[in-house]
């Protein structure tokens, strides 16, 4: 009961939080069609944005576009997420909205499978369902990824291997064996390894980190005693990043581990300066809830034809939509992630 007190309350928190006064946020929505987001329209709709989990460095960058959405626009909008990854917290927060009556959810799933019935659930009462990091939903309006997940994996792998020097052996992380886009970036990686640098070789099964830092640490040092010889490391969820970092800066392991992973300069930027990891990709969630937030005003507003491929939303990596799969016109890509190192860290603030 506490615990359903403290999500409850997070929702009433969150939705009565300060907003980015119009036009000052952090998404550049200077090509953004007003037709899109139908700002003028007379009806106002409630849209909440269920995070993974709510607290770190990403998801309080999602929050960003988020509120300056609901600046943008004058929809009623906000996000909430669980304390901690938890699938279980997800459903229940999904399920009070539901009770809540609100118009549209967008949603970032910590395990598709454990929500798949609470977004029928949804669904089935009227309630419009946009997704992200999460191409093998099946119960959603539309699922709008960044990008191309394999692709994505395969450009982590090719710095990671170059970094080894094409050999050694590395261990990969995803915040869930269940977290359906960050194993496809494994995956991706893990092909390009095969095909391109048979030397290497990948230890052990994935780790699973519940997308906390503490725990990316906890195991890495732990497979690093398992495997002495360890030299790299492959990060899904951003929060490797930093987990990664702190081993190889405490252990004073500069140059003999290398890493390639999901980052932010926040939450990196420290270990890239210092030499601990070499690269960081990510994509910005602030334009990524921005543009989640977009699709559900134009399903809501009739437009939902529109939502295509070649669609442009006006957003930086979201403007030309591709459709990867014809058996499922309603899963999205864009072209929106960015490959950060010591030298161009300075250009992100986030």
């Amino acid at each position: 009961m506490k615990k359903l007190f403290s999500i409850v309350t997070a929702i009433t928190m969150l939705g009565a939080s300060s907003v980015y006064a119009a036009g000052n946020g952090p998404v550049d929505v200077s090509k953004v069609s007003k037709d899109i987001t139908a700002a003028a329209t007379k009806k106002k709709f409630t849209i909440a944005t269920v995070v993974k989990v709510d607290g770190i460095a990403w998801f309080d960058r999602m929050r960003n576009g988020v509120n300056q959405f609901k600046a943008d626009t004058g929809h009623d909008t906000w996000m909430v997420g669980p304390s901690q990854a938890d699938a279980a917290a997800q459903v229940q927060i999904i399920e009070n909205l539901i009770a809540q009556g609100v118009d549209a959810i967008c949603v970032v799933p910590f395990s598709v499978e454990a929500l798949e019935p609470v977004l029928k659930k949804a669904r089935d009462r009227g309630i419009v369902v946009i997704a992200h990091e999460a191409s093998n939903l099946q119960n959603s309006d539309f699922t709008l990824e960044a990008f191309d997940n394999l692709a994505y994996g395969a450009k982590l792998m090719e710095v990671l291997a170059k970094s080894m020097g094409g050999e050694g052996q590395y261990v990969a992380t995803v915040g869930s064996l269940t977290s359906k886009s960050q194993n496809e970036w494994i995956d991706g990686g893990v092909a390009y390894q095969k095909k391109n640098f048979p030397k290497m070789q990948e230890v052990t099964k994935r780790l699973e980190t519940s997308d906390d830092a503490n725990t990316d640490y906890t195991k890495l040092k732990e497979t690093l005693t398992t495997y002495p010889k360890l030299k790299g490391v492959l990060g899904g969820p951003m929060p490797t990043s930093a987990g990664a970092g702190r081993l190889i800066a405490e252990r004073g392991l500069n140059g003999k581990i290398f890493f390639a992973g999901t980052g932010l300069v926040s939450v990196a930027g420290e270990y890239l300066k210092n030499n601990n990891i070499q690269y960081i990709q990510f994509w910005d969630p602030a334009v990524a809830g921005y543009a989640m937030n977009e699709l559900a005003v134009m399903t809501l507003s009739g437009k939902k034809a529109q939502i295509k491929a070649g669609l442009n939303l006006g957003l930086e990596g979201y403007g030309n939509l591709i459709s990867p799969d014809a058996k499922k016109p309603n899963l999205l890509y864009g072209q929106g992630w960015v490959g950060v190192t010591k030298e161009n860290m300075g250009k992100y603030n986030f």
